[in-house]
């Protein structure tokens, strides 16, 4: 391999994030439990968030704001102003969770450093990845942080003229098949997926991923042994 650029995705790649959305909408099912079940409320939500992505996409204050859509819909525009605050309280409580490193994330980086350009490449709001990159601190070790409207070919295309490199030189880690793997592959880079125990349904894909470019791993630093 002739690999100039390694990208990491942030959220559940470097630190857990999905399992914290779990929680709010815990708390947001439990806040809307007189109109709808559990399982309707999730299903309303998830409907609510995948309608908004175009308008808001990905990050926590789309989500604050599908989480208050959904809640008039169900109600049918009957919630109190109270209930619109409890649900900005839940947003601000995500945007305020302390960071969690994944295992073995700053090892990695450490190996890595020096030897290979290391960007991170995330999807989500921007204000809130780079508060996260600084508050974890690893971002010393990276050369650019692009925080990425979605993770399509396109969007990747448009990463690598940045970096003024091939798509052969370009190395992703993620644990989304969908968003980290499919279109890296698709465009002629490498790429590594560690799976996390919990995915968001809209990353989540229904077929097995085969590719001569393509590697899973179960922890992060089952990189280096073909990195280093």
């Amino acid at each position: 391999m002739n690999i100039k650029v390694i990208a990491f995705d942030a959220d559940d790649t470097l630190f857990v994030n999905e399992p914290y959305f779990q929680e709010t909408e815990e708390k947001f099912c439990g806040l809307m439990a007189d109109y709808l079940s559990h399982q309707g409320l999730s299903q309303e939500l998830f409907k609510t968030e995948i309608q908004n992505l175009p308008l808001y996409g990905y990050g926590i204050k789309g989500y604050i704001l599908s989480m208050i859509e959904a809640a008039m819909t169900i109600s049918n525009k009957t919630i109190s102003i109270q209930v619109v605050d409890k649900i900005l309280d839940y947003g601000k409580e995500l945007l305020q969770r302390p960071i969690e490193l994944l295992d073995g994330v700053e090892e990695t980086l450490q190996a890595l450093h020096g030897k290979y350009k290391l960007v991170v490449a995330t999807k989500g709001d921007l204000l809130d990845q780079r508060r996260k990159l600084h508050n974890s601190g690893l971002g010393h070790y990276f050369h650019h942080i692009e925080v990425m409207s979605d993770k399509q070919e396109k969007d990747y295309h448009d990463l690598l003229k940045r970096l003024e490199i091939q798509p052969d030189e370009f190395f992703m880690i993620g644990n989304s098949l969908k968003s980290d793997v499919l279109p890296v592959l698709g465009i002629g880079g490498h790429a590594v997926h560690i799976p996390f125990h919990t995915t968001w349904a809209h990353e989540k894909i229904d077929h097995e991923v085969k590719h001569n470019n393509f590697r899973t791993v179960e922890k992060i630093t089952e990189v280096l042994p073909f990195l280093l």
